[in-house]
């Protein structure tokens, strides 16, 4: 029943993708609220580098399981209902920050609601997937994936807005995704032939866990889409204590780092859709194998090292977008939602170890080229096991 091969995207596809991506974004900027003012909450709370970091981290790490039964939940009723419930119950986090910001165990309370902003990946995968033939997904699904850059916009925008009144990003965030919870409700349509499962979410689930492409899939999201968050999460840290960068300095060059990979998501999309994605997939992750061997005989700044960091950024760009066209070719199609979850639970958790390795590495040592050179090993096993396993697998 695939006549949507040969066929062009409608306007109606466009259109869901359009806001599918505006929604994105605006749910990722609400999932990053807490990190650009987490010095902010340090200083306000008095808390020691490991409380800052477990605040940053608790709406990552809820954002990231909860695309699991998000994608199911996806599967199971539709992107027009689950894109402005989801929008509208994040909301309520965002707003509940103002009256929990001079409490700790309050601000945990609300970072694990606000994790919930982190979900809507698994909502808008599927929408988009149902929408456009398998020539154009790949593409349709990079662009989706630009969303991602919500947390860009998270780090530049809310400190600056924050400048004019302590509760304002808060404010402006809400009236944000109220308003996108009426647009998505207007302008969100599923697919009216799109399959609808009538088994149980735990069972959907447990058939979705028990394909082994689901964990092939996860294990190469956790390298490339990984890979972005350990360094959105690590790199200024990085930047600061190696190339003695002032703090601003190295936000910023890390800005442009995490500009460079929402690039290259949708030119992954694009290229997968001309190359077997698991043929781009491999590529990418082979230039961040090599590319990261390079850094790890830290050179000097500028230019070598730069340019090591562009490389990398647009080679886990790439993956990112090539990884999920590459899901709707092996994925049967009424389990897209569920596997989605999955994928992006484990790629969104991928990020979280790499930090914590490079820290206590230079702890140890004194240097990051140890885990340079462990990141190299982990891409060329990704690009290996890519291509010569994902190129021949089928949907089952």
């Amino acid at each position: 029943m695939d006549h949507t091969r040969a066929a062009k995207p409608s306007a109606t596809a466009y259109r869901n993708l359009a806001v599918a991506t505006v929604g994105f974004t605006l749910t990722f900027w609400a999932w990053a609220l807490v990190a650009p003012l987490g010095s902010d909450f340090k200083d306000r709370l008095g808390l020691s580098s490991f409380e800052q970091s477990l605040l940053v981290a608790v709406p990552v790490i809820v954002g990231s399981l909860g695309r699991v039964p998000v994608g199911a939940l996806t599967d199971r009723y539709g992107a027009r209902l689950m894109f402005p419930l989801v929008s509208a119950l994040t909301i309520v986090p965002v707003l509940l920050i103002i009256p929990a910001r001079n409490s700790y165990l309050a601000m945990l309370a609300v970072g694990f609601l606000l994790g919930l902003g982190g979900t809507t990946f698994a909502i808008g995968i599927p929408l988009v997937n149902s929408w456009f033939p398998p020539a154009r997904r790949g593409f349709a699904l990079g662009v989706f994936g630009m969303g991602m850059g919500g947390v860009a916009l998270s780090g530049y925008f809310t400190p600056r807005i924050a400048e004019h009144g302590d509760n304002l990003p808060f404010i402006v965030v809400a009236i944000a995704l109220a308003a996108f919870a009426v647009l998505a409700a207007l302008l969100i349509t599923d697919r009216p032939d799109r399959p609808v499962p009538a088994d149980p979410l735990t069972t959907r689930l447990g058939r979705a866990g028990r394909l082994p492409v689901t964990w092939e899939l996860s294990a190469l999201y956790a390298i490339g889409f990984g890979g972005i968050v350990a360094f959105g999460v690590y790199l200024p840290t990085y930047l600061k204590t190696w190339y003695d960068l002032s703090p601003t300095d190295a936000g910023t060059k890390a800005a442009g780092f995490a500009l460079v990979t929402v690039v290259f998501r949708p030119i992954g999309g694009w290229l997968s859709d001309r190359i077997h994605p698991a043929t781009v997939t491999a590529a990418a992750l082979a230039v961040v194998a090599l590319f990261a061997v390079f850094q790890a005989f830290d050179p000097e700044l500028y230019p070598i090292g730069t340019i090591c960091f562009l490389a990398m950024a647009a080679g886990l760009g790439t993956a990112s977008g090539s990884v999920f066209a590459l899901v709707s070719q092996v994925t049967p199609q009424p389990q897209v939602g569920s596997v989605t979850g999955i994928v992006g639970a484990v790629g969104g958790l991928g990020g979280f170890l790499p930090p914590l390795v490079m820290g206590a590495i230079y702890s140890a040592k004194d240097s990051y080229s140890i885990g340079f050179m462990l990141l190299s090993d982990l891409a060329l096993a990704g690009c290996v096991y890519a291509y010569g396993r994902m190129r021949t697998a089928k949907p089952v």
